[in-house]
Order: C-alpha cells, then sequence, then structure tokens
C-alpha cells in the first residue's frame, strides 16, 4: 500500500492498494475510485463492538456507518478530498501512540484502528452550535490520516507544560497529554452569550495540533451569505423600510 498527499489549501489523500489491501472511513467520505475497489458499509470497523460500538462512535461525533474499501483481484485506487480548506496529516496508532482528535477530524484509517468516545463536554449553544464540545479517540494498531482545516501548527509540551487554548483551535493531541476546560470569567460578550470564554487547558508531556479554521467560525463568518440568512435580512430591511417611510409620510 502506498499513499501521496496531493495539493495545498484542499488537498485530497490518493491511495494506491495491492490485492486484498484495505482502507476504512466514515460513510460518505469517498472522492473516487477505480473499478477494483469493493466497498463493504457496517457498523463493525474503527472501535469494534458492533452495533453498541458504532453507538459510541456517533456519541463521539462519529457516523452510525464505516465504509471498507478492499482492492480484489487487481491493485487499485481510492481517494479522499478535504472538506473545508486544510491539510492531511498521517500519524502512527499503536506502541504507546493514541490519540484526541476533533469530532471531524478522523479521515480514514488502514484496517486495525479503532474510534470512539474521547471527551464530551457542553459549553454552551454560542460556541459550537449548541453541540457541546466533543473528541473522538484514536486507538489500535495502525495508521490514521486526520484532517485539519486551516493552517496547522505544531507544539510540544514539556511535562507541566501547559497551553490555553480556544477550543476550536483544538485539532489533536497525543493521549499522554492531560485536558480540560476551563472558563474564564468576567469577558462577556454576544457571542458567548454572556457566560465567559471556554478555554481547553492542555498539559504536556506529548504533541499538539492546532488548526487555525475552526469549521463553527468558518461557518458563522458565511452564514450571512446563506440564502436563509439572507432572506431574513431583506425581511428586516422590508420591516425597517415600512417603518421609516411611515413616519416620513406622517410628516
Amino acid at each position: 500500500m502506498n499513499h501521496r498527499i496531493v495539493g495545498t489549501t484542499m488537498p485530497v489523500l490518493e491511495f494506491a492498494l495491492d490485492h486484498n489491501d484495505a482502507i476504512i472511513s466514515e460513510a460518505g467520505e469517498l472522492s473516487w475510485m477505480s473499478a477494483s475497489i469493493q466497498m463493504t458499509t457496517h457498523t463493525q470497523h474503527a472501535g469494534g463492538g458492533g452495533f453498541f460500538g458504532a453507538i459510541k462512535r456517533v456519541a463521539g461525533g462519529g457516523t452510525l456507518f464505516m465504509t471498507e474499501y478492499r482492492a480484489y483481484g487487481a491493485p487499485g485506487e481510492v481517494a479522499f478530498a478535504t472538506r473545508v480548506p486544510g491539510q492531511i496529516l498521517p500519524v502512527p496508532v499503536g506502541n504507546g501512540y493514541e490519540y484526541l482528535i476533533h469530532r471531524h477530524g478522523f479521515l480514514c484509517a488502514t484496517d486495525g484502528i479503532e474510534l470512539g468516545v474521547g471527551f464530551q463536554q457542553s459549553l454552551g449553544a454560542g460556541i459550537f452550535g449548541g453541540d457541546g464540545f466533543l473528541l473522538q479517540k484514536l486507538s489500535g494498531q495502525g495508521t490514521a490520516w486526520l484532517e485539519l482545516s486551516g493552517e496547522v501548527v505544531i507544539k510540544d509540551l514539556a511535562p507541566g507544560e501547559t497551553l490555553r487554548v480556544h477550543p476550536g483551535h483544538v485539532g489533536a493531541f497525543q493521549s499522554s497529554v492531560g485536558f480540560q476546560i476551563t472558563r474564564v470569567p468576567g469577558i462577556r460578550n454576544m457571542i458567548f452569550g454572556g457566560d465567559g470564554i471556554f478555554l481547553a487547558a492542555l498539559t504536556g508531556p506529548g504533541r499538539v495540533w492546532l488548526q487555525t479554521l475552526p469549521i463553527a467560525r468558518l461557518a458563522h463568518q458565511l452564514q450571512e451569505y446563506m440564502p436563509q440568512a439572507r432572506a431574513e435580512q431583506t425581511t428586516e430591511g422590508g420591516v425597517v423600510g415600512g417603518i421609516v417611510g411611515s413616519i416620513l409620510k406622517g410628516m
């Protein structure tokens, strides 16, 4: 099995699979594949445990079904592209290496990788649209490929060294890194609903991957350009215009 990452801001991960080689991903991640690749969708991979293992994946922000892409009879190609501008990173799993990744961070993996719940906490509707803050845990044995949004900044934390990060910028970190959500009191604004700012406290030892473009922040920036938002703005503008017109007419 060989792989390569093609592209810069919107990269794609391409695999050249030998006969009987397989890659697993969450359902719906496929970009393209050759005719010799056979797809099998079920709940068994990336965590095991059958249906209950799948429920644990869903609780961690994953999908109920996983898809296996296996080359049969001849070598084949399968590819997975990023969903937003960002980077694709391979990480070795096993032999003491486990990871916690943000809820959209898992792209694909070799067979033998387990995907489950790593961390879950409600932070209020203002930060992640009411879904709370979720981390998935990567364990097992093999290689996994992560999708991080924006540019990636790597921090190697010494034992006892703490880095405080906005939760949306947490891309991934080794399981040896301590993690907890803290609140900074006394800072109030409309975005956070007057509850203060939540920060993730990451304490070494271990490696941390930070992402510069949180998906929630990107969605917030694009929201005003969505059809529904534009319709609401038009309606509000019409109401305001009507009120102003009535006032001027009565003058």
